[in-house]
Formats: C-alpha cells, structure tokens, sequence
C-alpha cells in the first residue's frame, strides 16, 4: 500500500459533518482507514446488576454506526467494523494495512480514557503514534477563559465567564473528497446477539417520536425542529413539556453519539437568530448544550468522584433501611405515585425520559425513598437512548446534592410538581389509560378514593397507599 495512511478511530464521534479527526486525516493522509470497534466491555453488566447498554440504546448505536458506514460508502469507501476491543484490534489493522498514525477524539471518562490508554500503550510498540484531538464540545477546552482545575463548581459562574470571554469555533467541513486504500477487509455489522444483547427491542406508540439513529436522521431533525416546524421558537414555554415530539429538541440522543455535533446546533441557532432576532427560546437551547460542556470539564476536573457516593462534596446522601425494596419498586415504577411511576414507565417502555420527568423521579427517589443514588444512575444508564456518562453522573449527583448543585437541600415535591407540570393528569392518563376516568382531584393522588370509589372505577392498582407520599413536602429548597 502505497502513500501514507492514516485510521480512523470512531467511538462517540459518528458523523462525517463538524468531525476534525476525519477531517485532519483526510488533509494529512494520502489514504484514509475508518474503524469502529464494538468493544464486549461495553455491553456486560456494571456493579450494580445493570446492563452499561441496553436494548433500546444498543439498536440505536447500530442505527448510527449503519449510517456512518453508508456515507463513507457513497464516498467511495468504507468503514472497518469489528467486534472485540481496540486494544487488540486497531494495532492488528495498523499492522496489516501499514498504518502510519492513527487518529482519535479524547474521552472525559474513567472507563473510556482507560481504553485509550490501552490503545496508545500497545500501539507504542508499534511505534505508532495515537493523536488525540478534542471534538465533544461547544467550546474548545484550549479558548476556556480558566483552566480545568480552576473551572468554578457553581454553573452560573461558568456561564457568566465563558459568555463574556470565550468563543465558539467554526464548524469542520465535511471533506468534500476521500481516498481508501483498496482489498480493505470491512466487516459485517452485527446484530443485537452478537453483542449479547437478547430480548425483544420495546416499541410504543405512545413514545414522544421514533428515534433512529445516525447523522442522516439528526440533521434531518435539526431541520425540522428549527426551520420545517419552526418548534424552536417556543422553546422556552414548552421545554418543561411531557408528551409529543417538540416540546424539546430531542437533539440529546444524537449528541450523545456524536451524529449531531454541538456546534452544529449552535451555528444553526446563530442562523435563526439572524433571521428571527435572539430570543428566550434559542438561548435556553444553548445553555442546555452549556450545561452538556460543564458537566464534561467537571469530569475533566474531578475524575472518578463522580463515581463515588460521596461525590465531591465529601459527604453521601442518608439512606434508608428498605432502599432495596423501594429501588425495584421504583424501577418498575410501582411507587403508587402515579407521577413518578408514569414517568419510569415511559422510560421502561421506550428509553426516553423528559427533562422534567428525570429531575423527579431521580429526587424522589433519592430525597424521599432515601435510595443510593448511584443505583438510580447506573440504571439510567442501562435504559436511556441519550446516555453519556458526564450528563448522567453529573446531573444525579447534582439531584443528590454531592455534585454541582449549590443548594445542597434542594427537594422536588413530586406531587406539587404533577400539578405544575400535569394539571389535567394529561401524561398520567396517557401511562397509566386504568386511571384516566378519575377526575384532576384524584388523578395524581388515588390513594384518597374511598372504598366505594374504587370499586366503582374498578381499580385494580392504587389501592393502597404509595410508599411514600410527599404530601407536606420537605422543610428547604422546596420546588
């Protein structure tokens, strides 16, 4: 093979638009190589009995990785795929194809820095240089006006200063042209099985859209979601929404694998502002894409304490004698809170939770049920399509108050909060359809039926009373 190749490597970066690993190798080599490995240790069990990925998201990443070969394909090319870990594998191509470096974005991550540094320590003895470049993020961690040890641990202090003194990086283009080397062994995509993955993958009518995985689809939904259905406009009003498709971007789940990239939706939220004047609306969607920086360079800042019960805080949240039995309870969403179990059932049903759903049932479950917080996170993981490790760790920590949350006694009544967010019991109905005859007074609290009320809606769940009921709320913080 002649002229100077260079591989690849995809983990959490699948896309062709705004990708600088793709687009380096492409100015630098005269041939490009590009691999995904679908790492074993990705799908096995955690130490809290859950699976790191699930069905749900686990069809969703095959979705994205069919995609991302497709494009290389109408390039001309292709994309390497393998099952087993990169350790073993990207030294095996370098060898084979006479590989002269390889290229690949950084994790934040315990667990995913620690692969990289397996890759690099044995692709050192190939004496093959692994070039880490940094892609995951609005801003650029070299423009931050702070560095990572002296980031503040309060947001709106990280906000006010990287508003006034930081910029946003253009986009990367995509590369107009590609070269691959030829007699390239591409590797099949495999299926749910071979991964380990067993079961029927969930499919409900009632989930707020159909996400498929892959660049194609995101960009398409960032189309529709700024410009077709002009949705962005009211963000502000409906980001706390529980049912449909735009009453938030849904942009999460392609973030979270890279197939959407983050300036992307910056740039087309400056392209808005232009046409439409800024507004409430496309800053609040930029603060969440902030606060999807923040909690990364917390990472970044503190390591492992986000895997910790203690956090960074020093000190674990109280825990109850029967956290054990209210976790399942809840995981099944069986509380008798019709609020927070319609909420764990959406996420059972489809692996898609609303922001506001997430801030109660996690609260709840660690404010009220006194539950190891950790649990709730862990299984988070294992079911949400838009997991990554920084938004989830840090937003329970945050909701455990051992995180960035500086109110550390902040409380979520759940049911003021149904009431709020629910008033006409519209979600609760749409979960739980054996409770839709009871009127607002009871719709969120059936436990107050009388005997004769139950038998005359024939309930044969809510019979007696939740687990816990937060009727008078929390004496702090209370939301």
């Amino acid at each position: 093979m002649s002229g100077k190749t260079i591989l690849v490597w995809f983990r959490k970066d699948l896309r062709i638009h705004d990708n600088e690993i793709l687009s380096e190798a492409v100015r630098k080599g005269d041939h490009i190589i590009p691999v995904y490995c679908f790492d074993p240790r990705h799908f096995e069990l955690t130490p809290f009995n859950t699976s790191k990925t699930g069905i749900v998201r686990t069809k969703f990443l095959l979705e994205s990785v069919a995609d991302l070969r497709k494009s290389f394909q109408n390039a001309g090319g292709d994309l390497i795929i393998r099952v087993g870990k990169p350790e073993v594998i990207l030294p095996e191509l370098v060898s084979k194809y006479n590989v002269y470096e390889v290229f690949h974005h950084r994790e934040v991550a315990s667990e995913e820095t620690g692969i990289s540094a397996l890759v690099e320590d044995a692709l050192w003895k190939l004496k093959i240089n692994l070039k880490h470049f940094i892609g995951h993020t609005l801003y650029h961690k070299e423009d931050l006006p702070f560095p990572i040890n002296n980031i503040p641990d309060v947001f709106t202090n990280f906000r006010k200063k990287i508003e006034r003194d930081s910029a946003v990086r253009s986009c990367f283009e995509a590369p107009s042209l590609m070269s691959f080397p030829k007699d390239v062994e591409y590797g099949e995509l495999p299926d749910l099985s071979e991964l380990g993955i067993s079961g029927e993958v969930p499919s409900d009518e009632r989930s707020v859209m159909k996400f498929k995985g892959g660049e194609s689809e995101a960009l398409k939904r960032l189309q529709d979601y700024f410009w077709t259905s002009n949705s962005v406009k009211t963000y502000k009003q409906t980001r706390n929404g529980l049912i449909g498709a735009d009453y938030s971007s849904k942009f999460s789940a392609w973030i979270a694998l890279g197939c959407l990239s983050p300036r992307e939706v910056y740039g087309e939220i400056k392209k808005y502002d232009q046409v439409y004047g800024s507004n409430d609306s496309t800053y609040g969607l930029f603060l969440e894409l902030l606060w999807r920086d923040y909690f990364r360079y917390m990472f970044k800042k503190y390591g492992n304490k986000f895997f910790q019960k203690t956090g960074f805080k020093g000190v674990a949240p109280e825990e109850g004698e029967n956290q054990l039995e209210y976790y399942e309870l809840w995981k099944k969403g069986e509380t008798g809170i019709p609020f927070v179990d319609a909420n764990m059932r959406e996420l059972n049903a489809t692996g898609f939770m609303s922001n506001r759903g997430r801030q109660n049932v996690a609260s709840f479950l660690v404010k009220d049920l006194k539950v190891n917080w950790m649990w709730g996170a862990a299984y988070f993981e294992e079911k949400l399509i838009d997991y990554c490790p920084a938004n989830n760790w840090g937003n329970w920590a945050y909701i455990a108050g051992v995180g960035n949350d500086p109110r550390p006694f902040r409380y979520f009544n759940v049911l003021k909060q149904a009431l709020d967010y629910d008033p006409q019991g519209e979600y609760v109905k749409l979960w739980f359809p054996e409770l839709a005859p009871l009127g607002i007074s009871h719709i969120h609290q059936p436990w107050r039926l009388s005997e004769n009320e139950r038998a005359e809606y024939q309930l044969k769940s809510f019979v007696n009373a939740p687990i816990y009921a937060p009727e008078l709320g929390a004496t702090k913080g209370k939301i």
